[in-house]
C-alpha cells in the first residue's frame, strides 16, 4: 500500500475520498505536523480575540500578558501530564517520548486544569483580576479547541463506533486502529465496532459544538449578570457536549470500564449550573452587583499602563526629534562656513575703510 493511499481518507456515502497527511511539510529534515499548526492556530486567534476585549471586561492587557504566557505552558503541561498519566502502561518504558507532542496526545481537561492552576498563581503575582480573566478565557478555550480539535482530523484520529449517517468516515489508518483495538473496545464498553465500516468523525461534532458555544458566549457577553459566569458557562457547555459525544468514542481514556473524560464532563456540569445558581441567588439578595470593570481598581489599573505608555511614546518622540535636529545641523556646515566668510569678508571691509 503507497502512503497515499494509507492516508487516504473517505466518505463512503457521500463518494468522496481525499489523501489527509499529518505532516504539513519538513524543515531542515523535521516534520511539521498539522496537530502542531493548528493548536498554535486556535491560540493565536483566542489570544487576538481575547485581548481586543481585555479593557471592556476591567483587566489591564499589560499585566495579563505573563497570566497568559504561562496560562498557556500551563495547559500544554497540564494536558500532557494528564493524558500521559491515564496511558502510563503506553509511557512508563519510554520516558523520553513523554515529552513528545507533535503527534498529538494532549486532553482538554488536563489542559483547562494546568491553565486554571498556573493563571491563578501568576495573576496574583501581577495583580490582575483573575475571574473576569476566566471570562474570557473561556471564550478563547472555546475558539482553541474548535480549532485545534482539527488536528486530530489530519492524525485520522478521535473518531467513534460505525454509523450509516452520511458524514460517515473511514480510511486504511482507522481501520488499522480498530483491528488492533476491536476486542479491547469491545471487552471495556461493550461495544461492537466493525473496522471496514465508517465511523463517527467526533473531532467534527466537537469542534461545531465548541464553535457554536463560542458564538452563544460572544452575545451573552454584554448581559453577563457576574464576573466569572462566562467561565462556568464554558465548562458546562463544553462539559455537556463532552458527555455526549464522548459516548460514540472508540479511543477514550478509560479507568477500568469507565470513560474518565465523560466523568470529568458530567462534574463540569454540575459544578457550573450550581455556581450559577449560587451567584445569582447571593446577587438577588445582596443587592446590585457591581463588575470588576466599574470599580475604581480597575479603572486606576488601566490608566497607569496607559500613562506609561503615553510618557514612553511621548520620550520617545523627543529622542526622535532631537536627534533629527542634529542630523540636520550635521547637513549644513557649508551654510555655516558660508556664513562665517560673510562675517570676515565684512569686517576686513570695514577695516580697509577705517584705514583709508
Amino acid at each position: 500500500m503507497t502512503n497515499a493511499e494509507w492516508n487516504t481518507l473517505s466518505f463512503p456515502k457521500l463518494n468522496i475520498e481525499f489523501p489527509v497527511y499529518s505532516t504539513a511539510f519538513t524543515v531542515f529534515g523535521i516534520d511539521i505536523k498539522w496537530y502542531g499548526i493548528l493548536i498554535m492556530v486556535g491560540l493565536l486567534l483566542a489570544v487576538i480575540y481575547c485581548f481586543k476585549r481585555m479593557k471592556s471586561f476591567g483587566i489591564d492587557d499589560d499585566r495579563a500578558n505573563d497570566v497568559v504566557f504561562f496560562g498557556f505552558l500551563g495547559a500544554v503541561v497540564g494536558a500532557r501530564l494528564y493524558y500521559v498519566f491515564m496511558k502510563w502502561d503506553e509511557y512508563k518504558g519510554d520516558i523520553a517520548s513523554i515529552v513528545s507532542i507533535r503527534d498529538g496526545g494532549l486532553a482538554i481537561y488536563g489542559g483547562i486544569i494546568g491553565a486554571v492552576l498556573v493563571g491563578v498563581i501568576t495573576a496574583k503575582i501581577r495583580k490582575v483580576r483573575f475571574m473576569p480573566l476566566l471570562d474570557l478565557a473561556g471564550m478563547g478555550f472555546l475558539i482553541g479547541q474548535a480549532v485545534g480539535r482539527w488536528g486530530n482530523f489530519f492524525n485520522h484520529e478521535c473518531f467513534g463506533g460505525n454509523t450509516t449517517l452520511p458524514w460517515g468516515m473511514t480510511s486504511p489508518r482507522i481501520q488499522a486502529q480498530l483491528k488492533a483495538t476491536a476486542s479491547e473496545i469491545m471487552e471495556l464498553t461493550g461495544v461492537s465496532v466493525d473496522p471496514a465500516l465508517p465511523v463517527h468523525p467526533c473531532f467534527l461534532y466537537e469542534s461545531l459544538w465548541c464553535m457554536i458555544g463560542f458564538v452563544i458566549l460572544h452575545f451573552y457577553s454584554k448581559r453577563r449578570k457576574f464576573d466569572g459566569e462566562l467561565f462556568f458557562m464554558y465548562i458546562g457547555w463544553y462539559g455537556l457536549g463532552r458527555m455526549i459525544i464522548e459516548g460514540f468514542r472508540t479511543d477514550s481514556l478509560m479507568v477500568g470500564h469507565l470513560r474518565i473524560s465523560q466523568l470529568v464532563a458530567g462534574i463540569c456540569v454540575v459544578i457550573s449550573i450550581a455556581a450559577i445558581i449560587y451567584m445569582r441567588h447571593k446577587i438577588k439578595m445582596d443587592g446590585e452587583y457591581v463588575f470588576y470593570k466599574d470599580t475604581e481598581e480597575s479603572k486606576r489599573l488601566i490608566e497607569e499602563t496607559e500613562n506609561k505608555y503615553k510618557a514612553a511614546e511621548e520620550k520617545k518622540a523627543a529622542k526622535k526629534a532631537e536627534k533629527a535636529k542634529k542630523k540636520e545641523e550635521e547637513l549644513r556646515p557649508e551654510d555655516r562656513l558660508t556664513d562665517d566668510d560673510d562675517e570676515n569678508k565684512t569686517e576686513e571691509e570695514n577695516t580697509d575703510g577705517t584705514d583709508n
